[in-house]
């Protein structure tokens, strides 16, 4: 991996130009009065250098005689080591991570203004660091007063996003490696939450089945909170209390991925505990099946991205037509989004470094088209909220079909020739789901 960082910055450093990129470490996250939560790096100072350490910025200057990878890092600190862990360190760091040079983070200041004076502009992303943000933004202002004298210095602020993000979507042979990791722990825990679950147990028992298995397989810990909803939770879309003892005759949702090596996996699952579905839960069921089914067929190069969505969105509408559960004419329905009270969210996202990765849906009117190395997620769903009110001109909704909550997400890889489904060995065929209640 040390050669493929170095790569990725040789190839955003031959899009910047002249130009000067940094980049900030994520901060320290308080869980609550001194405790932090476990460090998570920010992605893109990840993705370009491997970096896992607070309290750090690298610097891209392509432009700079001398140094074109600089990195500003904690010095070794054997007192606060003791406390916090190890450091790398200055010196080890140059090594390890393959900077030209590598400056403590206290000579920020000092060091910083030699790789951005010559620079045509500054390539920053303001984010949730504001004192960072200030610090930028003052060294820029500072050489913008000076630069009538020079003649030379960054005369605009751009942010780096649109270009990196582009280069993030497609993803490596040994970034699929990691991907392919994470989804296969995310499939064993799915099938293990299965087996474990029945009526009677607890929602936060089989989240404990989840995330043991994570943990167990390598996984750092869970990719984003695990969703366990049985019954009418399964209808809160990011539900995560997960305290609800499960009952007969109750379909659960099961919403859950990893993080292993940093790349995340995301599968949904929705199953009768009981071991058999009711009819309604069937009949919604089939329908959400077959528009995930659909949708996955959409997953090719060259396919538009909204192609995904509203194949599903379609599958949907017609399938809650026949039921009689939306009522009128199926492109009226769909133009003017009265399929919402039951189906409210887009039907995937890019999936990679971040849970929701990086990347563009649309460009102006025009979808995005998928491209050969991108993994989305397909997830298509029905929610029967107990409470739910139709759109306006709709029938309202029996109380048989209240309380069901239905979706059925896999995590698919855009090839050459079609798609992969890395999470394809979670069962979702009804067949596969049903067995003799206990």
């Amino acid at each position: 991996m040390h050669t493929e960082y170095a790569q990725r910055r040789e190839t955003l450093m031959s899009k910047i130009g002249k130009g000067t990129a940094i980049f900030r470490s994520a901060p320290m996250a308080v869980m609550h009065n001194d405790v932090e939560y476990n460090f998570r790096q920010d992605s893109d100072f990840f993705y370009l250098t491997g970096f896992n350490e607070p309290s750090a910025v690298a610097v891209l200057a392509p432009h700079h005689e001398e140094h074109r990878f600089i990195l500003f890092v904690q010095p070794k600190d054997p007192e606060r080591e003791t406390w916090t862990g190890y450091r790398v360190g200055v010196e080890a760091a140059k090594e390890q991570f393959g900077a030209d040079v590598v400056y403590p983070i206290g000579e920020l200041d000092e060091k910083l203004p030699q790789y951005l004076e010559k620079a045509d502009r500054i390539f920053y992303r303001l984010g949730r660091d504001r004192s960072f943000n200030d610090t930028v933004l003052r060294h820029w202002q500072q050489l913008m007063r000076t630069y009538p004298k020079r003649g030379t210095g960054p005369v605009a602020l751009e942010d780096p996003a649109p270009t990196l993000h582009a280069l993030r979507q497609i993803k490596s042979a040994s970034e699929l490696e990691l991907m392919r990791t994470a989804a296969a722990i995310a499939v064993d825990a799915h099938n293990r939450a299965r087996a474990f679950a029945q009526p009677g147990r607890y929602e936060y028992e089989v989240q404990a089945e989840i995330e043991h298995t994570f943990r167990l397989r390598g996984a750092s810990g869970p990719a984003y909170p695990s969703i366990v909803a049985s019954g009418a939770n399964a209808c809160i879309l990011h539900y995560t209390e997960n305290t609800r003892q499960m009952q007969a005759n109750e379909l659960l949702l099961i919403d859950a991925g990893c993080a292993y090596g940093y790349y995340n996996s995301d599968i949904t699952r929705t199953f009768p505990v009981s071991g058999r579905f009711t009819a309604e839960q069937k009949a919604l069921y089939e329908i959400v099946l077959e528009a995930q089914l659909q949708a996955i067929a959409q997953v090719h190069p060259g396919n538009p991205y909204s192609q995904i969505h509203e194949t599903a969105v379609r599958v949907i509408v017609e399938g809650l037509l026949d039921l009689g559960l939306l009522q009128g004419d199926i492109e009226e329905i769909i133009k003017e989004e009265k399929y919402k009270p039951f189906y409210m969210h887009k039907t995937g996202h890019w999936l990679g470094l971040d849970v929701h990765d990086v990347g563009i849906y649309q460009h102006g009117e025009t979808a995005h088209t998928l491209e050969p190395g991108q993994i989305t997620t397909v997830e298509p769903g029905i929610y029967i909220a107990p409470d739910i009110k139709p759109a306006e001109g709709q029938p309202e909704v029996d109380a048989r079909w209240r309380g069901i909550g239905i979706r059925i997400e896999d995590d698919l890889l855009v090839t050459s020739t079609g798609h992969e489904n890395l999470t394809d060995a979670v069962p979702k065929a009804i067949a596969d789901l049903e067995h003799q209640g206990v």
